[in-house]
């Protein structure tokens, strides 16, 4: 057997699939599009393409997310690849799954409209084709994973936020609903938050103080990683 004849190997389709995670201030959402080639056209699915030649892998998830979302330097992660035989029944495609984080409320409406896509609770979502819904399910365990090693929140959070909305955060990411005062403490340790003078007045009559990210702390810890056991 010649191991360099590289025309005598099968051909195999990379694929870049992208779990596209946001906050609505009370649930977990995904971003889901309708399908609209087949097989399983007009189904519900993750976002995805396939790896262009002078591509890396990285290059063509930051393709994939900027074509539908509109954005740039999203925060992503690459976190399994796929490969079941018959995963893909049009061809054998191996798939790699990237999850990304996005703010809902900057999200480009206008793209979302053109490519039939929508929203959903996370513990509300349909069912997927292919094997996007174990995709999911990875990725979901894989951002639980995160709280405990990065500070989450920055991306998924307007620029200013409540203490409730970031406890919020944690409870839809972990699916568990948290001590309040056990998180606060536990946030305030990691010294990332800046509390500002406003408050927001619609959620009590008393008004809760609006909080914003250090982001040179919190990018340091981002960096660095850490232990965080809620």
């Amino acid at each position: 057997m010649n191991l360099n004849n590289y025309s005598t190997e099968d051909k195999v389709l990379l694929a870049v699939d992208c779990i596209i995670f946001g906050f609505d201030g009370e649930d977990l959402k995904i971003l889901l599009i309708k399908r609209d080639f087949e097989p399983e056209r007009g189904k519900w699915s993750l976002i995805g393409g396939f790896l262009k030649r002078h591509e890396t892998l990285h290059d063509a998830a930051s393709r994939i997310l900027h074509y539908l979302t509109g954005f740039n330097d999203i925060y992503m992660e690459q976190f399994y690849a796929f490969s079941e035989v018959n995963r893909d029944p049009g061809e054998r495609t191996v798939s790699v799954a990237y999850y990304a984080l996005i703010n809902i409320e900057d999200h480009n409406k206008e793209l979302t409209q053109q490519f039939s896509a929508n929203w959903f609770s996370v513990s509300r979502m349909p069912h997927l084709i292919f094997d996007h819904n174990q995709m999911v399910d990875h990725a979901i365990k894989r951002l639980r994973y995160r709280t405990s090693t990065k500070p989450i929140g920055f991306e998924l959070l307007p620029e200013k936020f409540t203490m409730k909305q970031l406890q919020k955060l944690y409870e839809s990411i972990l699916n568990t609903k948290l001590d309040k005062r056990n998180f606060i403490s536990k946030i305030n340790s990691l010294d990332i938050l800046i509390r500002l003078d406003e408050k927001d007045t619609e959620s009590s009559k008393r008004g809760s103080f609006l909080h914003t990210f250090d982001k040179d702390k919190y990018y340091k810890k981002t960096n660095e990683g850490f232990v965080f056991k809620i």
